[in-house]
């Protein structure tokens, strides 16, 4: 499959774009040559079409300009296709609100196009992503184990989130490729020690694990080669409070050092800290960030699963 057909199976496949609907690709310095093909892929399936190039954010979670934001509510469609996420802005909210399908993927690369993730079976993810949500739905508190520690949390009250990677209705978003069932849990909520070996975003494939220490659900040490990097990456405030929980549902997803792919992965999961006010939660940090765990033990309501 080329490129500009690959990007064309996104667009219908993932996006169930009509000829009549208006396109907005956005896209920054890192990853316009990335975006141009899905512009061009564009133009051949519909009429308004429109790319817009920013200057690349710095992390995760940054806000993009005004401009951008203002034009992302005007579309019935956008594909961010930048280096960092713009999953957890108040600009990708604000544009599901208004209507659009909102499908973002950072830190996409060539291989991404080519292999792995976006290639897997869309109907088995959008099964084990509901069957991953309803456990979610119906649980109070988390336990997540590896290697004799543990780190456990509440979602009580919290609505888990379906990222299949597939969008059809007006005011859905979320990652392409995909395949997660996440939550916000209660921000508070949050103690014990976790152990992250798997990846971490802005940092990629860990070669030697990062151990986090949380109490009351705000990440107080990091220890290991990465550890200060990433109390660096997640600042002095909101940015060290967990914001997310979510669990890999994509059997293709392989683990990189591209977040993107990374937190999808099946038999892994991930906590994130910073922003999670775009999906139920309460804190605006400016920053989120996924740290992946390869193969723990998954306990909802003492319930193994």
């Amino acid at each position: 499959m080329s490129l500009i057909e690959a990007a064309k199976s996104v667009l219908f496949q993932n996006l169930s774009l009509q000829e009549n609907e208006s396109v907005l690709i956005v896209t920054d310095d890192h990853k316009y040559e990335i975006a141009d093909l899905f512009y061009q892929a564009g133009k051949q399936l519909a009429q308004d079409v429109a790319i817009i190039r920013m200057p690349t954010r710095t992390k995760s979670g940054e806000e993009p300009p005004k401009l951008v934001s203002a034009l992302m509510k005007q579309a019935d469609i956008v594909l961010c296709v930048t280096e960092h996420s713009l999953t957890h802005t108040q600009a990708r909210k604000a544009a599901s609100e208004q209507g659009a399908r909102v499908a973002t993927m950072p830190g996409v690369t060539i291989d991404m196009l080519e292999n792995g993730a976006i290639s897997a079976d869309y109907n088995e993810i959008q099964e084990l992503t509901e069957q991953y949500c309803q456990w979610l739905d119906r649980g109070d508190k988390v336990e997540i184990k590896k290697d004799n520690v543990q780190l456990s949390f509440s979602i009580k009250g919290r609505k888990s989130i379906r990222s299949t990677g597939v969008f059809t209705e007006k005011g859905q978003s979320g990652n392409v490729p995909s395949g997660e069932s996440y939550i916000a849990p209660i921000e508070d909520s949050a103690n014990g020690t976790m152990i992250i070996d798997g990846a971490i975003s802005n940092i990629g494939v860990l070669d030697e694990p990062v151990t986090l220490e949380i109490k009351s659900g705000r990440l107080v040490n990091a220890s290991g080669k990465n550890g200060e990097k990433l109390l660096d990456l997640l600042g002095d405030g909101n940015g060290r409070t967990i914001a997310e929980f979510g669990i890999g549902t994509n059997k293709k997803a392989r683990l990189t050092g591209n977040v993107l792919e990374d937190e999808k992965v099946y038999g892994t999961v991930h906590i994130a800290f910073g922003s999670n006010k775009s999906f139920g939660g309460k804190t605006e940090a400016g920053v989120h960030i996924d740290c992946v765990i390869k193969d723990p033990e998954v306990w909802i309501d003492s319930v193994k699963i």
